[in-house]
């Protein structure tokens, strides 16, 4: 049986062009967005010889922001749901540009801390309503509408290590200040995005309170679904945190590589990752979403269980493939889960996107206190196991595709 969901937006003012520009206009701010989200962990290695800091203290500048993030995103999303609020994304991106402005002065720990914070909080504004500014825009097809927004969210991912390699390691912390034109771009780009929102918000809540339910699924399915999504959040994004934040390290360990080359390669892994994203969510339209999921997160296994053990050149080969297939997942899951929810996009939105933030941040303070203890190399020993989590999917309902 089919689930029923809300339909599309559609209005005699906003044709497929006007719908495609501005997905494409939310992919862009998502990718300046997570530019500078990236840029944080890209200069670990700079943070951590300036500033003699251990592993722990890497892992707790990752949870200031992930957890601002984190905490911030369902309520967030859950309140504009009820009250849109379509200029909070430029504001949103204005706490960016605080935290960016703060990091490039930082001198002590705790204002990394409360940089790293702002950055969060950012965040925990852009996405829910960026996330519903996309499916309004998506003309019914949900999965590529998500992918698109969510692939400029990984191109910027892979951005902030080159900005790291080549303005902050040459020219040092204060070069951050430079990269604060990437917010502020944004922030005039947010503004369209937003007077474009506000025209059409009213016509989407109309239809988001008529959204039917789900036949043939009770209320305790339904939450049991949702728990076995976060629980693949869970396992997706701790192992991505294990490669975002310490892979550059893992590399110059293990290899002896420089900096720069080690930034470069998290690149190419990143890069990876979006390719990933943007198939995920067109595929998931065409074959169903359960599918994807199901073959993303427990497909990498074999791969993750072998990284460990490779040489290099083996080890760009193996972090690649885990880049495409393990972020292909996500998109799918969003769609999965507003289609489970019809009429909260906002609070499904913030509520995985925050639970993927958190997760990542949880993940990377807990492996940077085993690095501290152990090694590098063992927290991807240790971390290989996690995409087994992915025979979950199994249990996912088949009234959805």
């Amino acid at each position: 049986m089919e689930a029923k969901v809300e339909a599309p937006y559609r209005s005699s003012d906003a044709g497929d062009n006007t719908l495609f520009a501005i997905l494409v206009a939310l992919s862009f701010t998502h990718l300046l967005n997570d530019t500078v989200q990236s840029l944080l962990p890209a200069i670990y290695p700079i943070l951590k010889t300036s500033y003699g800091l251990n592993f722990g203290q890497i892992g707790l500048i990752t949870l200031a922001f992930q957890l601002t993030a984190s905490f911030l995103q369902p309520f967030i999303g859950m309140y504009t749901d009820k009250h849109p609020r379509p200029y909070s994304l430029p504001i949103g991106m204005g706490f960016t540009l605080v935290g960016l402005l703060l990091l490039s002065v930082a001198h002590q720990f705790g204002m990394l801390l409360v940089a790293a914070a702002l950055v969060g909080i950012g965040s925990s504004v852009f996405h829910p309503e960026a996330s519903r500014v996309a499916r309004m825009a998506s003309g019914g097809q949900h999965g590529l509408a998500q992918s698109l927004f969510q692939v400029g969210g990984n191109l910027g991912a892979a951005v902030g290590p080159l900005l790291a390699a080549f303005i902050v390691a040459p020219h040092g912390q204060k070069a951050i200040a430079f990269i604060a034109t990437v917010p502020l771009v944004g922030i005039g780009a947010l503004y369209s995005i937003s007077s474009w929102y506000a025209r059409h918000s009213a016509a989407t809540r109309r239809r988001s309170k008529e959204a039917p339910a789900i036949e043939g699924l009770s209320r305790n399915r339904i939450v049991g679904a949702i728990l076995i999504l976060m629980g693949l959040v869970f396992s997706k994004f701790v192992y991505l945190a294990s490669l975002s934040s310490y892979y550059t390290f893992y590399l110059i360990q293990k290899f002896n590589v420089s900096v720069p080359h080690a930034q470069v390669l998290l690149f190419v892994f990143l890069g990876a990752s979006a390719v990933g994203t943007f198939l995920g969510g067109p595929i998931g339209d065409r074959i169903g979403r359960r599918n994807v999921i199901r073959v993303s997160i427990l497909g990498v296994l074999p791969f993750t269980l072998a990284l460990p053990y490779a040489n290099l050149p083996l080890t760009v080969v193996l972090t690649v493939l885990i880049g495409v297939i393990l972020s292909s997942a996500f998109a799918a899951i969003i769609v999965y889960a507003q289609e489970l929810l019809p009429g909260r996009v906002g609070a499904v939105a913030g509520l995985f996107f925050g639970c993927a933030f958190g997760m990542g941040g949880l993940g990377a303070a807990v492996l940077g206190m085993v690095a501290d203890h152990t090694s590098i190399t063992f927290i991807y020993h240790l971390t290989a196991y996690l995409p087994a989590i992915g025979l979950l999917a199994f249990l996912l309902p088949k009234q959805l595709r």
